[in-house]
This record gives structure tokens, C-alpha cells and sequence, in this order.
């Protein structure tokens, strides 16, 4: 373990240090919630908080300063808690236990915590907002501190705003992990749900049953990895047992583990005719070889392997229904942006598989993440995904539906921080939108009264694992950069 207080920009360190020590995991938030109300509350600012659990921190300008548009700084509270296997941690009651090191791929020095997530995002984030508020060397105007609940877990701290949440109509938000990017949009999301039941037959004395895995692939985050095509699993899946020609009866499936990552291992139980067992092996080595030619995953391996804990399984007929629909089902990049080249503006992750099975009943479960920068465009692809539930017959929910943040690339804040960055590092920042999720949009649709946003932040690599990380040269980068913007938006 290490100090970080000693680390530099102090102020931003010792606010960061104080986080580390109070259990924050998404949905119990009331222990960070109380102590960023004593600390505001130390230094004279005035807050409110609503029942969502968001806090604004409201922050007098400094002196000469008072006429300046109000700024809004808006990072989340939560984190996300995971840990490595074998270590002991609480994180309903443990403080974070942080240490100093160096980045293995770029020798920069880092912080990371000790074998669980750091919480770095969005702690970092909220750091500097406060470091910023609270220094003496910092001119600034009038200033609101959005302190948003429950980001990771569904986001419904920034779904609880309203437009008289606070008072600013330019926002900057800190909860981007790239310390040489402006981000300008994101994009919105929407969970589905397919569910199909199946009844099911034991095994014929012409059958046998053969268990069909798909391994080996990189899997991905299902927004920023999104673009480069990498093998899903399922998809392969499905491929192989298409591909054979054969009749097939499926009686086990199971693919991925997240719905926000592209899936990385898949496999199925089916019943075949013993004649056909060649058949199966051969697609599934011809969709290895394809599978690895297309996206380049030269350790993907699919393999048939015989398979005796199944004894029930669902009809042919049901069988190829089901298989249809997985072969229908939208799946990776739908569309790119009109204004943004090289943007994502549409996906969806063919994320999960889970089954049960018993009495006489197969139920299978298929989860996806669609995402979208346009809210028409989002509908566009919910509709293709509900038009596969009602021809092969699935039930089918959706749900944690959010807002795209549009991109503005004649946005004023951009303007002022993209000139602030050049000036302070001599080179441009890279402007770009994200197919992944962030609250402006939900906070820009929520609030209204055409918020000017942008997103910056320092690098944070491994955010949501254990191996998680902060550079500490992209925390010095950032807030020098929120400092030098924050005083020319002063006047």
C-alpha cells in the first residue's frame, strides 16, 4: 500500500483518498452520499439532494467572477465492485486498499487497488470537480457540483432529474477515460428479453447427443470494441449447427455472462442421428476456419464432443424455429453516423444464452444490448429484434431504456476547451463521440433548455475489473485542463 495523498495535484489525491475509504457500490450509496454532504458542508457550500440520492453542490464564484453562466461539473458517486478470486474484501464495509505502480504496456506510473476495482471511475472524476470548487488558485464562476447516484447499475440518478434539478446550462462531464479525448456523444441503450419454452422428448435409439463449444475469442466491451468486428459466440454457434444440414434437437444452451460484453464462449447440447455426427464436425471446422479468417481470432476453437448428461430434448421443428431466430437476430454494427465519420451510431450485442430445463420443458433465455446514438434509430433496431420474437414465437421484454447524447460539434464548451487543450500541451485533442454509455444524454433529454456538454477525463484502463487503473500523469493532464477551462468561462 502507498499514500496516494502524496501524489500530485494534492488537493485532488486527498479528496480521492477520502472516497477510497467509504463503500460506495452501486444501490448503497448512502455512506459516500453522507460523507460528500459533510465534506461540502466543511468548506461552507450549500447542498441539496433529492430521493434518487443525486447531490448538487452549489459553489460560490470567486470574487470579480459572479456574473459568469453558471457551469455545471457532473461526475457519479458509485462504483462498480468486483474483485479477484482468493481476495478477502467487503464492499459494503472495506475501504480501498490502494497501490503505486507502473503500467506494464507503457511504464507510466499508475494507481490500482489491491486485487479489486479501484474505483478510480467515476471517483476520479469527482475529485477534481471538488478540488477544483475548493482551491484558492482556481478562478472560476458560479459553479454546480451534479453528484449523480446509480450510474453503473442503471443510471437512474440522472433518470430522477428534472429541469429544475439545477440551475446551469453548460456542463462538463468527468467521467471520460481517455486524458487526450473531448468526447461530444455517447450513445443511448435499451435491454431485451427473448424467452421461448419448448416441450421435449427423450433421446431416440437412433440418436446420439453431442455437446457442440465455441471458445477462444477475445469478447469485448459490447460498445467500445463494438466496431472491429469480433467474433460473437452465439452467432458462431448458431452458424455451425446450421451449417451441418442436418436435423437437429437441441436440449442444453448456454452463451456469454454479461449483457454490456460481446460473448466470448458459447455451447449446446443436441441430439443428432449417430450418422450425422460427421456432418456436425465438419461445419463446425469450416465455421472455425471462417470464424478466425473474419475477425482474425486465431484462438478460436469450436469442437463436437460426445454427450451424455442431456436426455430430453425439444423437437426438430421447435429446433430449426429457434435456431431461425438466432440467424435473424441483429448483430454487431447496424449503422454509422451521418455526421460523425467512423462512429457507430447503431448496434446490438447478441449478449446471453441461459436455459432450464425439466419437467418436459426446455426454457431458453436470450439477453441483448442495443445501442444508439438516435432514439429513432434505437426503436428502428428494437423493432427488428421484436419482429424476430413474433415470428418464432418468443415472449419478449424490454427494459433500462436511456437516451443517446447527440453530438454538437458547433458546441461553444467545445470550442473553449479544444483551444485550452492545444494551447496548454501544443498539440489537438482528439474530438469523437462513444458508442458506449454516458449520462449527458439522459441528462441532456431529462433536463432540457439545450445543454451545452462535453466529456473529458484522465486515462483509466481495466474500469469495472480488478485490474483497473488510473495514470497519474492524465490526472495532472485533466485538471490542469478543467482548471484552465473553468477560469476562461470566467471571464
Amino acid at each position: 500500500m502507498s499514500d496516494i495523498r502524496d501524489l500530485e495535484p494534492k488537493s485532488v489525491w486527498d479528496i480521492f483518498h477520502g472516497m477510497t475509504q467509504v463503500p460506495r457500490p452501486s444501490k448503497k450509496e448512502e455512506k459516500i452520499q453522507a460523507h460528500m454532504l459533510k465534506l461540502a458542508d466543511s468548506y461552507g457550500f450549500k447542498t441539496h439532494h433529492d430521493a434518487a440520492g443525486n447531490i448538487v453542490v452549489d459553489v460560490p464564484a470567486k470574487p470579480g467572477c459572479e456574473n459568469a453562466p453558471i457551469t455545471v461539473i457532473q461526475g457519479h458517486l458509485d462504483m462498480v465492485c468486483e474483485k479477484n478470486r482468493g481476495t478477502e474484501h467487503d464492499f459494503d464495509n472495506d475501504a480501498i486498499k490502494t497501490l503505486q505502480s507502473k503500467d506494464e504496456e507503457t511504464g507510466r506510473p499508475i494507481v490500482k487497488a489491491d486485487g479489486t476495482t479501484l474505483g478510480a471511475d467515476n471517483g476520479m472524476g469527482v475529485a477534481m470537480a471538488l478540488a477544483a470548487a475548493i482551491s484558492k488558485d482556481v478562478k472560476h464562476g458560479p459553479l454546480e457540483l451534479l453528484l449523480t447516484a446509480d450510474e453503473e447499475a442503471g443510471m437512474t440518478g440522472a433518470k430522477a432529474l428534472k429541469p429544475d434539478s439545477f440551475k446551469g446550462r453548460q456542463l462538463i462531464n468527468l467521467d471520460a477515460e481517455e486524458d487526450d479525448h473531448i468526447y461530444i456523444g455517447c450513445a443511448g441503450g435499451c435491454d431485451s428479453n427473448l424467452f421461448w419454452s419448448y416441450a421435449t422428448s427423450p433421446i431416440g435409439s437412433d440418436e446420439t447427443a453431442v455437446r457442440l463449444t465455441v471458445t477462444g475469442l477475445r469478447g469485448g466491451h459490447s460498445g467500445g470494441d463494438i466496431h472491429e468486428g469480433r467474433g460473437n459466440a452465439i452467432k458462431l454457434m448458431m452458424r455451425s449447427l446450421r451449417g451441418a444440414e442436418i436435423d437437429l434437437r437441441i436440449g442444453e444452451v448456454e452463451a456469454g455472462s454479461m449483457r454490456n460484453a460481446i460473448p466470448r464462449e458459447a455451447h449446446a447440447v443436441v441430439a443428432i442421428k449417430k450418422s450425422d455426427i460427421d456432418k456436425l464436425k465438419k461445419s463446425a471446422a469450416a465455421v472455425q476456419a471462417e470464424g478466425r479468417a473474419e475477425s482474425y481470432e486465431a484462438n478460436l476453437e469450436i469442437n463436437v464432443t460426445d454427450e451424455s448428461g442431456v436426455d430430453a430434448f425439444a423437437s426438430t421443428s421447435d429446433t430449426t424455429t429457434w435456431l431461425t431466430a438466432l440467424a435473424a437476430l441483429p448483430n454487431g454494427v447496424l449503422g454509422l453516423h451521418p455526421k460523425v465519420p467512423a462512429l457507430v451510431e447503431t448496434s446490438n450485442n447478441c449478449s446471453t444464452i441461459k436455459n432450464e430445463r425439466g419437467n418436459g420443458q426446455l426454457k431458453i433465455q436470450m439477453g441483448c444490448l442495443t445501442r444508439g446514438s438516435s432514439d429513432s434509430q434505437l426503436e428502428v433496431a428494437k423493432a427488428q429484434i421484436a419482429a424476430v420474437a413474433q415470428l418464432t414465437g418468443a415472449d419478449l421484454t424490454t427494459g433500462n431504456q436511456y437516451s443517446g447524447w447527440e453530438p454538437n460539434p458547433d458546441s461553444k464548451l467545445l470550442k473553449i476547451t479544444a483551444s485550452k487543450y492545444e494551447a496548454l500541451f501544443g498539440e489537438p485533442a482528439h474530438v469523437a463521440a462513444i458508442h458506449a454509455g454516458l449520462e449527458c444524454g439522459i441528462i441532456g433529454k431529462n433536463v432540457g433548455g439545450n445543454i451545452d456538454m462535453i466529456s473529458f477525463g484522465p486515462t483509466i484502463r481495466g474500469a469495472h475489473s480488478p485490474d483497473e487503473r488510473v495514470f497519474i500523469d492524465g490526472v495532472q493532464k485533466s485538471y490542469k485542463l478543467l482548471c484552465a477551462v473553468l477560469e476562461e468561462l470566467a471571464g
